[in-house]
């Protein structure tokens, strides 16, 4: 997996084998499937290739379909299913061995004034005041695969009991990335399926990582409300109204430092109690 932003862009910038096919390579990793962000901003990468400035996506829906290999290059077929004045929708199937593992579907949008209203940013400690977290911070074997990411925990969360599965932090990408935003939302792709379902564990005072637990993506939305920077700090904000039948679904709104709510996330993944 990528250790800063020049190999995050490399991982992303993928080969163009044909119209509307193309190629994204892999990363060395001792991971046994590809990580799910990386599928997911590869097939963003992908689609956008296939769209005329200045359409910018503004939401992307998506199922985890089978584990990914990481041996071998995955193959994103981009369909055209709408150029309309105001939208345009692509589909993308992300294949290996010739089995679809991933789909998505993007909405593209040209920017245009209109209303605006905005939930706030919850008042919490700011990514100076939080505990840096992360897997190498747990001492966990190969954590410099995970250091594109910086992540750092808000443990102060007041008490709510109408919302007993929650988790809030901060997040950024650990090195600059290029001004151009579309690299700032594939970049945010990539990390946000990073901490999502540790929000359904803490109802159970459980933790990603910890072997008491099977945790495997479903889906995963994301709703792009304003361009952001991915390499500043984002407040990730994350609820887990429900869990039930062996998985699990996540909410979270994402609110840049200055406090404006810059996208919505939404995932639900299996969580089943592993067995002796």
């Amino acid at each position: 997996m990528p250790r800063d932003a020049d190999e995050l862009l490399a991982l992303l910038d993928l080969e163009t084998i044909d119209d509307d096919l193309f190629r994204g390579a892999q990363m060395p990793t001792t991971r046994p499937i590809v990580f799910g962000g990386q599928v997911a901003a590869q097939a963003l990468v992908a689609a956008s290739r296939t769209v005329e400035t200045p359409y910018a996506v503004h939401s992307l829906h998506s199922y985890f379909l089978q584990p990914g290999d990481p041996s071998v290059p995955t193959i994103y077929d981009v369909e055209n299913l709408r150029d309309g004045r105001s939208f345009v929708t692509r589909r993308v199937i992300a294949q290996q061995h010739g089995r679809p593992i991933y789909a998505q579907t993007l909405n593209f949008h040209k920017p245009e004034s209109g209303y605006e209203h905005e939930e706030p940013m919850p008042a919490v400690p700011s990514p100076e005041e939080s505990r840096p977290v992360g897997r190498r911070a747990h001492g966990e074997e190969h954590a410099d695969e995970w250091d594109v990411a910086e992540i750092r925990r808000i443990d102060e969360l007041e008490d709510d009991p109408t919302r007993p599965a929650r988790q809030r932090v901060w997040l950024r990408v650990s090195s600059e990335l290029p001004e151009d935003p579309f690299w700032h939302a594939a970049a945010f792709t990539y990390l946000s399926d990073m901490t999502l379902t540790g929000a359904a564990l803490s109802a159970h005072g459980l933790s990603f990582g910890s072997g008491e637990v099977f945790v495997a993506s479903l889906d995963h939305t994301i709703w792009f409300h304003r361009p952001f920077r991915a390499d500043d700090w984002w407040l990730y904000d994350q609820t887990s109204p429900a869990a039930s039948n062996g998985r699990g679904l996540v909410l979270a709104n994402v609110f840049s430092r200055g406090g404006r709510l810059v996208a919505s996330v939404a995932q639900e993944a299996v969580i089943r109690k592993v067995r002796s």
